[in-house]
């Protein structure tokens, strides 16, 4: 998984000033495997920052995602969640604990005829959705 921490200097554009703040920020989502929201990560890094703004987290999110740093995704439809690893890879989705895995297997999706006549597909992400091991768990149990 590609780690925050060498872009922040190495790369070129891809440079941001170090605060402490956002130092806190790049630790808390360095090798974070829980897709955090900008809420969960505000929530737990503002412990030891007191004073950093909600705005202070979402602008740096914001920041990280622009640059190709973190990958921003929509899966969840109450609030967007984080993944620091940027490598292409897809997800599976608790329908009831709504617990986010990432999926490394390698898999062939084709683009739809319609879609590849007139578009250009630079990507693309398969999300599964089920119940993870504890809830499925759970629910034999009832």
């Amino acid at each position: 998984m590609p780690t925050l921490k060498k872009p922040l200097q190495a790369a070129p554009g891809r440079k941001m000033k170090r605060t402490p703040q956002r130092l806190a920020i790049f630790d808390y989502l360095d090798g974070n495997k829980k897709h955090p929201s900008a809420e969960e990560i505000y929530r737990s890094v503002s412990r030891t920052y007191q004073s950093m703004s909600f705005a202070t987290v979402y602008n740096t999110l914001k920041a990280l995602t622009g640059k190709g740093m973190l990958r921003e995704l929509t899966i969840d439809p109450d609030r967007k969640r984080y993944d620091p690893d940027t490598s292409p890879h897809h997800h599976f989705i608790c329908l009831q604990c709504r617990k986010i895995v990432d999926v490394h297997s390698i898999l062939t999706v084709e683009t739809p005829r319609e879609i590849a006549r007139d578009h250009l597909v630079v990507g693309t992400h398969v999300e599964f959705t089920g119940l993870c091991p504890s809830c499925k768990k759970r629910k034999k149990m009832q």
